[in-house]
C-alpha cells in the first residue's frame, strides 16, 4: 500500500511526486496512455516574473533556482534558454502597459519601459506605426518543458515512485483514516490522496463526494509558421492586452491569439476561426505577412474562480490534497508548488527557499472556496 496517491501525471502530479517520494512510497495514477498528453504537453512555457497571480509570482520565485540548476541527474541539459519578453501597446494601450509595469516593479521583475525606437530594435518586423512603446523584460527565458516534466519524473522514480499510466480513477473513499482510490485495474489505498487533474480536478472531488471547487478549463490554441533565421534571436513578443503572442521557436515562429474561451474537461482541437484571427491580428501589429500555417494544436489552461493556484488540504476531508487551477503559470512555478503540497502532506514547515520567495500559503488554500 502506497502512502500517497497522486492522480494526474502532468506538471503537477510528477512535480508533487518528486517532492514527496524522498518521504514515502508514492503511486501516480495518470487516465492517459501517457504521461503528460493533455495541457502539459501542448506547452510552450517561459519563465516569465511579471505573469499571474498574486500567489502565482512568488511560487515562480522560488522555482527559479531549481530551473536554473537542476539537481544532479535530473536532467541531461539546461531547462532555460535565454528568450526575453517584449510587452508591446499602440499608442491606445499606453495606460495598460504602465500598469503592467507597476506590477513586474511590485513582483521583482527586472523590467524597463522602452520607447518606440527601441521596440523596432529588438523585433525590426513590429509595424511602426504599430508600436507606441514597450515593456522589456530580459531576464525570461524559455522552459524546456519536455525535459523539465521528465526531470521531476527521473526524481520520483529514483525514490521508488510508481507511475501507473491508463489508470483513470473512478472513485475514492474514505476508509480507516486514509482513502481508497478505485481504477479499473483494483483499489489503491493510501494515507493521503493528491488532486493534481487539472482540467478534471472537480471531477475528481466530487468522485470522493467533495463540493466542487468551481474550475474552469479555458481553451488556448497554438501554430507555427514559416519563420526564419534573422528572427532566431527575437524575444517573446506579446500585445498588452493579451490578444496576441508570437516568439520563435527553432526556424519557425509559435503564434497564439492568446485566447481563453470556456470549455469542458475534454481533447479540444483548434478551431480554424481562431487561427485566422490570430493570423490577422499579428499581421496588423508587424509586417511579417503571415500566409503559412505548419501546424496547430489546442489545450486547456484551467483557472480557479479567482484565478490563482489552489493548494491545500480540503478543510472537509482530511487527507484529501488539492493542487490544481495553474492557469498559464503551471510549468514556471511546478518546482515550488510541488514542495509546498509536499509540506503540506507531511505536516512540514514551508521550506526555507519558499519562505524567502515570499511564498505564504494561506493564499493559495481551498478553504477559500469553502
Amino acid at each position: 500500500m502506497p502512502d500517497f496517491v497522486v492522480i494526474g501525471g502532468g506538471i503537477a502530479g510528477v512535480a508533487a511526486a518528486a517532492s514527496l517520494a524522498p518521504h514515502g512510497s508514492v503511486t501516480i495514477l495518470e487516465m492517459e496512455a501517457t504521461l503528460a498528453y493533455h495541457t502539459t504537453g501542448r506547452s510552450a512555457a517561459m519563465f516569465l516574473i511579471n505573469y499571474g497571480g498574486e500567489a502565482s509570482r512568488p511560487l515562480a520565485r522560488a522555482s527559479q533556482s531549481f530551473l536554473e540548476q537542476p539537481p544532479e541527474g535530473s536532467a541531461d541539459s539546461s531547462l532555460l534558454t535565454e528568450r526575453g519578453a517584449l510587452w508591446v501597446a499602440d499608442q491606445h494601450q499606453m495606460e495598460d502597459l504602465q500598469r503592467i509595469a507597476g506590477e513586474g516593479h511590485d513582483s521583482g521583475a527586472e523590467s524597463v519601459l522602452i520607447g518606440p525606437g527601441e521596440v523596432l530594435h529588438l523585433v525590426p518586423m513590429m509595424d511602426s506605426d504599430h508600436v507606441a512603446g514597450g515593456l522589456w523584460e530580459p531576464s525570461a527565458r524559455d522552459i524546456d518543458v519536455a525535459a523539465l516534466h521528465q526531470a521531476f519524473v527521473r526524481l520520483a522514480r529514483r525514490n521508488g515512485a510508481e507511475i501507473r499510466t491508463s489508470s483513470p480513477v473512478t472513485d475514492l473513499n474514505q476508509v480507516g483514516g486514509g482513502w481508497r482510490v478505485s481504477t479499473p485495474g483494483g483499489d489503491v489505498d493510501c494515507r493521503a490522496v493528491v488532486n493534481a487533474s487539472g482540467a478534471w480536478g472537480d471531477q475528481v472531488a466530487v468522485m470522493a463526494g467533495l463540493q466542487p471547487i468551481g474550475l474552469q478549463p479555458m481553451r488556448r490554441t497554438a501554430f507555427m509558421v514559416p519563420g526564419d533565421d534573422a528572427y532566431s534571436r527575437w524575444p517573446l513578443v506579446v500585445d498588452v492586452d493579451q490578444g496576441w503572442y508570437f516568439r520563435p521557436d527553432g526556424a519557425q515562429l509559435l503564434c497564439s491569439l492568446a485566447e481563453e474561451n470556456p470549455s469542458r474537461p475534454e481533447d479540444p482541437r483548434p478551431r480554424i476561426e481562431d487561427v485566422a484571427l490570430a493570423i490577422e491580428r499579428i499581421n496588423t501589429a508587424t509586417r511579417l505577412d503571415i500566409r503559412t500555417v505548419n501546424s496547430q494544436w489546442t489545450g486547456l489552461r484551467t483557472f480557479a474562480p479567482d484565478r490563482d493556484l489552489v493548494i491545500g488540504e480540503d478543510p472537509t476531508a482530511p487527507g484529501f490534497f488539492w493542487l490544481v487551477g495553474q492557469g498559464g503559470t503551471g510549468i514556471m512555478t511546478s518546482p515550488a508548488y510541488g514542495a509546498l503540497v509536499a509540506s503540506q502532506v507531511l505536516g512540514a514547515g514551508l521550506p526555507s527557499e519558499l519562505a524567502t520567495a515570499g511564498v505564504d500559503p494561506r493564499t493559495t488554500l481551498p478553504d477559500r472556496f469553502r
